[in-house]
């Protein structure tokens, strides 16, 4: 069998990381996939759904430990790769989180909520990726994606906001809040142009990853994912086939933009 490719996932125990690690383990070409997870515990009873999703694979996958709110978690993550398998050819900056949910239901400040999302999605994510560099710059089709979740905006397209026009007054009564999550995802938009900057004498393919309005269990709140799949969210696997896609090179042509199925998003 020819050399597998090495990709890390993070956020791959659940969601479109969830589906990209299965998209992976079905492809025909040769791949090790590192299940990134911040759960230790969520990471191995994802491996073990997976096992039973995907048992004829030829492709292997196992559990890397690694929490994008702790740059010593991240530091271990980097000790554990360099042990083995001793490189990437693919970082898939996945890992993403909303607070919007928990603001809503009084549960923390909107400053909190702000905070912790950048936190996580824009400073966590380039903490990730500068730290985890060395790993991926010897591969000989290194390839650094950012998935960009719901950041795609044209300041005059009307379908921006997903919930419809709110009524004159105050507080507003918004029951799909997820303006601080699309924010920090708007400025990881920012993160992967400077990446893209940064990386072009090393031969990085770097891309930003819209993978559509999907049901995804953001914010960890199932009847928020209900409310997303009502609105015509979709199946999270549409977003692990398009990353696989992109790490596969089918969208060589579209690094250091901002790819979605159909093309390219405005930003």
């Amino acid at each position: 069998m020819a050399t597998r490719k090495v990709v890390l996932v993070t956020g791959g125990n659940n969601g479109i990381g969830y589906e990209a690690v299965k998209a992976f383990l079905q492809s025909q070409k040769p791949y090790h996939i590192l299940l990134g997870s911040r759960s230790v515990e969520k990471g191995k009873l994802a491996l073990d759904s997976l096992k039973k999703e995907v048992p004829e694979s030829q492709n292997t996958v196992e559990v890397l430990h690694v929490d994008l709110e702790s740059d010593e978690s991240i530091e271990k993550a980097f000790e554990q790769v360099k042990k083995s398998p001793g490189y990437l050819d693919a970082l898939v900056n996945n890992a993403g989180a909303s607070f919007d949910p928990a603001f809503i239901n009084g549960k923390i400040s909107l400053r909190e909520c702000f905070n912790k999302a950048y936190n996580v999605n824009v400073s966590g994510t380039n903490v990730m990726s500068w730290t985890f560099m060395p790993h991926l710059l010897p591969s000989s089709d290194p390839r650094l994606l950012f998935i960009a979740g719901l950041s795609q905006i044209t300041l005059a397209a009307e379908k921006y906001f997903p919930t419809p026009p709110q009524p004159a007054g105050w507080p507003k009564a918004i029951d799909f809040e997820t303006i601080g999550y699309r924010c920090s995802k708007t400025a990881l938009n920012m993160l992967m142009l400077d990446w893209n900057h940064k990386l072009k004498e090393d031969g990085v393919k770097v891309f930003g990853v819209g993978p559509g309005f999907l049901a995804t269990n953001l914010g960890n709140d199932p009847e928020l994912t209900q409310k997303a799949k009502a609105m015509g969210a979709k199946h999270p696997s549409l977003g692990g086939v398009l990353i696989r896609s992109i790490v596969d090179g089918e969208r060589d042509a579209d690094m250091g933009k901002l790819v979605n199925k159909d093309g390219l998003s405005a930003f």
